[in-house]
């Protein structure tokens, strides 16, 4: 049976290096409190999800947001393209990598991903659309060499580039549902609103309720 994973990509969530957009109107600290719920979500997403694996490739120290049954793998120096090859490296395929900014996903968009992506032929790719131009989720059936080369990151751009370039390599690219990530305060109040039950969405209500945005 083929082995699957989910790659998460996360910054330890320490003042001033996290979510450094949501201010104003937060402060460093309370930025960081969003960033800490946010991972927290979205790890407890992937713990209950049915992959075999579960990674995070980490740049800081693990905290109490982390969940036991995960392998920490820590970051590379380099570019943000650099190291999500180097986690990719380690971690092989099929997998699905995600980030720490959509705290909505839910293990069942996760099985859903997974099962496209065993099911799927050996040049299978997915990739997750975010509302900003960027993505939330890349799916491959195995590593393939400069699968992020040439692609900019974090621009209003990035998706289409990362989909280009995946099709240049000779892959079949499916999309899943698109997700709004959170870069500012507008956006977590957002994903606060469509995942109320989250913990961002109780600690996005209790720093920004009534916030002029």
């Amino acid at each position: 049976m083929t082995s699957t994973h989910v790659l998460v990509v996360v910054k330890e969530p320490v003042p001033g290096r996290v979510k450094t957009r949501l201010c104003p109107p937060l402060d460093p600290v309370e930025a960081a409190r969003v960033a800490e719920a946010a991972l927290a979500d979205t790890l407890d997403a992937v713990a209950r999800c049915g992959a075999d694996r579960r990674v995070v490739a980490l740049d800081g120290k693990p905290g109490p947001w982390l969940p036991a049954g995960f392998e920490v793998v820590p970051q590379v120096r380099g570019t943000l393209g650099a190291r999500l090859a180097a986690a990719w490296r380690r971690a092989g395929g099929p997998g699905l990598q995600i980030g720490m900014d959509t705290p909505q996903v839910t293990p069942s968009l996760l099985d859903d991903a997974l099962g496209r992506l065993v099911g799927g032929g050996p040049r299978t790719a997915l990739l997750g659309p975010a509302e900003d131009g960027g993505w939330w989720a890349l799916g491959l059936r195995r590593w393939w060499r400069g699968t992020f080369d040439g692609v900019p990151m974090s621009t209003a751009h990035t998706g289409a580039r990362q989909a280009d370039r995946l099709r240049s390599l000779g892959l079949a690219v499916t999309l899943l549902p698109v997700l709004r990530d959170i870069d500012t305060a507008a956006d977590a109040v957002a994903v606060a609103a469509a995942a109320p039950d989250t913990r961002t969405a109780a600690v996005v209500r209790s720093l920004l309720a009534g916030a002029a945005l």
